[in-house]
């Protein structure tokens, strides 16, 4: 069951000579609890395109539906409910509230929503993220990682369907950053919640169970990492029989990532 459809969404900024094409005619479906990777580099159009369809900015053309339902065709006020019940976002530079605790930052959208924190929850997610002894410390208390999980609790508490996750790792150490998407990997697992995440880290992209490359405004799906590996595998047998290997989209992006991607 596909959770995310995106129909052939198209976003341009300016006209004439200054005209930018940042997405051009991207269309690709996302399942149900599936944990997808988007790579590209910088300026590719990446989270132009995460701001698509977490509904932050409205595309020049083309469809998006969550769930089933066109969150285009919603009123402002519909769209705004909507999207902070069904959509969790984690943001590179965090996006704490400075002036409040560790669990009052995981409970603020609920409340802004007007409605009562599952404390069971909040409890289960303090302890999953080892935040449990840190629940009354403010941000400024908090090292990077430790922030950023806070941020993941946040997303997370709402129950949201969708996580979209702007290069969450971007501002860790590796320590911090295998924490992280191990954590995003179990919200995947345990929950069912579908997460799509931006990075430029070619390890970290392989965690996923799919990768989707943006370049210049184009998506292309490279498919489940497992096939990737496997055709990279079978490329590497092939040179090392001496045998000639053919140069297919998916194995050199495959042996990109073997070395570490960009």
């Amino acid at each position: 069951m596909n959770l995310l459809e995106a129909e052939s969404v198209s976003k341009t900024y300016g006209s004439g000579e200054t005209q930018v094409q940042a997405l051009k005619n991207v269309s690709f479906c996302v399942s149900k609890g599936e944990f997808v990777a988007v790579i590209g580099e910088s300026g590719s159009g990446k989270s132009t395109l995460l701001n698509m369809l977490g509904a932050l900015d409205v595309p020049t053309s083309g469809k998006v539906y969550i769930d089933g339902r066109d969150v285009f065709a919603m009123k402002e006020r519909e769209l705004t409910i909507f999207r902070r019940r069904n959509i969790g976002f984690i943001f590179q530079a965090f996006n704490l509230i400075p002036e409040l605790t560790v669990e009052q930052n995981m409970m603020f959208p609920v409340l802004l929503d007007y409605q009562k924190p599952d404390r069971g929850y909040l409890e289960e997610l303090l302890r999953e993220l080892n935040l449990t002894k840190r629940r009354k410390h403010l941000p400024g208390e908090l090292s990077g990682g430790q922030q950023q999980r806070v941020a993941i609790g946040r997303a997370l508490l709402t129950r949201p369907a969708l996580i979209l996750a702007d290069e969450p790792t971007g501002n860790l150490d590796s320590q911090n950053s295998r924490e992280v998407i191990g954590m995003l990997k179990r919200a995947s697992r345990t929950y069912e919640q579908t997460i799509i995440m931006i990075t430029h880290n070619g390890s970290i992209a392989q965690c996923a169970d799919r990768i989707l490359r943006v370049s210049d405004g184009v998506l292309k799906d490279y498919g489940s990492v497992r096939d990737i590996r496997e055709a990279v595998a079978r490329q590497n047998e092939k040179q090392a029989a001496g045998m000639p290997v053919g140069a297919t989209a998916v194995g050199e992006t495959g042996g990109r990532y073997e070395k570490g991607g960009r």
